[in-house]
């Protein structure tokens, strides 16, 4: 997976949306003014942040050399994940899917409940 092709599966999520709000080449992907992802390129090597349960996000950088502790952010819970091609794919939109997830979950009620009802559970959550 490089860079468009995370970008295109970020923004696929429901209700994904990108902004700029820190440096025109970082991408800040948000779900209700959420942010539930960060996407650059550096040299030629994309990276992104993703929000992770703590003892998943360890796990996930004992076993994958390209993950890290978050730049920048909480280093208890996001990752940031190199697009070095060492990652499989489908591992890398389970990472994805799980930061949005996360996210989602820790709305607010009244912020979350629409989300819920209009897309259901398994569709935000999956």
């Amino acid at each position: 997976m490089d860079y468009q092709a995370a970008r295109t599966y970020m923004l696929s999520r429901q209700e994904a949306w990108e902004d700029f709000p820190f440096y025109p080449d970082v991408a800040v992907m948000k779900v209700r003014n959420k942010m539930f992802a960060t996407l650059s390129s550096e040299a030629g090597v994309a990276r992104m942040n993703l929000k992770c349960n703590p003892d998943e996000a360890q796990m996930l950088r004992d076993i994958f050399s390209a993950v890290s502790p978050g730049f920048h952010m909480n280093k208890r819970h996001w990752n940031t994940v190199l697009l070095d091609g060492s990652i499989p794919a489908g591992e890398l939109e389970r990472m994805i899917d799980r930061s949005y997830g996360l996210v989602v979950k820790g709305m607010t009620r009244k912020e979350r409940l629409p989300l819920e009802l209009k897309y259901g559970s398994d569709v935000l959550y999956r």
